[in-house]
């Protein structure tokens, strides 16, 4: 009886250290499942399931080596089936359209990208849109501005009413022309007039062999012209008139993309917000305004200060 008494209190602890492993073994799978989620910042909840991800493209288009980095990833993640490029952009520097518009198609030689146009998908941003297998866009999407602009201020009226004059020894006539310090002759002038040019033809170029469309048939597409979702449509410019439910239905019907796969925002990894990222916590604090949003607005003004060379960007006239 006492051998019986002690096999049962062994086996009963024996019992009991077993399921301590089993629960300690469930907890550092769940942990890991977490580490390996919260470990990969540019995505949300889900993201290690397969699913469709969404990569939004807003404000002004820049030269970005993080997007082009995401752009890569989400073309190597194998749980990703399918891209939505979610686009609500006035455009930006050309090279930065040029960048993500090679990165995008790198993009969809893997898997199936679609383009969501929202309030804006202008100049840059349309080249963008234009890397997409297909592009859907709301009836009233402002899209089109085909075209480059090259722009510099002349400050030399100012500079000679406070007596300031700029002294410069230059290799040649044209270098560092235009200059903001003097007016631009007729050199400088035709220079700068011939890069547009030929950067307005390599975007003009890009939609006809994008689009198969002749960009002469279409109305003030060479001038520049911005165009309703709708005349897109009619244009060619787009494909249809749709959000991004009818993406996914196009995506499943076309691309055979699986039914009930959740839709995953993926994003660039973010900066810590360097010494002073406390200075805009607190001030968010002290207004009630979510840091995003302070973020957010440093993040255009930076982009804003970077657009130098040609840009590819449509704003409203001033009224």
């Amino acid at each position: 009886m006492v051998l019986d008494a002690e096999a049962v209190t062994l086996r009963r602890r024996l019992k009991r250290r077993l399921a301590l492993w089993r629960i300690t073994a469930v907890v550092l799978g769940l942990l890991v499942i977490v580490a390996l989620t919260l470990g990969n910042q540019q995505a949300g909840p889900g993201a290690l399931l397969p699913h469709i991800a969404r990569l939004s493209v807003s404000g002004i288009i820049t030269d970005d080596q993080k997007m082009q980095d995401l752009i890569d990833k989400l073309a190597k993640a194998e749980q990703v089936k399918a891209v939505i490029v979610d686009i609500n952009s006035p455009g930006g520097t050309t090279t930065g359209g040029e960048a993500m518009y090679d990165a995008v198609r790198r993009l969809a030689a893997k898997k199936p990208v679609v383009a969501v146009c929202g309030t804006l998908a202008t100049s840059a941003a349309y080249i963008v849109a234009l890397a997409t297998d297909r592009i859907f866009v709301h009836g009233n999407t402002i899209t089109g501005s085909v075209g480059v602009i090259f722009e510099w201020v002349d400050v030399s009226e100012l500079m000679h009413t406070i007596g300031v004059k700029v002294e410069e020894v230059k290799s040649g006539p044209l270098k560092a022309e235009p200059d903001p310090f003097h007016p631009a002759d007729e050199k400088a002038r035709a220079l700068s007039e011939e890069i547009v040019q030929e950067a307005k033809v390599w975007f003009v170029d890009l939609v006809a062999k994008r689009r198969a469309i002749d960009p002469e048939a279409v109305p003030g597409l060479t001038e520049g012209r911005i165009y309703s979702g709708r005349q897109a449509v009619t244009f060619k410019l787009v494909d249809q008139v749709g959000d991004e439910r009818q993406a996914v239905d196009w995506l499943r019907s076309e691309r055979k993309i699986g039914k009930g796969l959740s839709i995953v925002d993926w994003k660039p990894r973010a900066d810590s917000g360097g010494p002073f990222s406390w200075l805009f916590g607190s001030v968010a604090s002290i207004f009630g305004v979510p840091v995003e949003k302070i973020a957010s607005l440093l993040g255009e003004v930076s982009a804003s200060l970077k657009l130098d060379g040609m840009v590819s960007l449509w704003h409203p006239p001033a009224g």
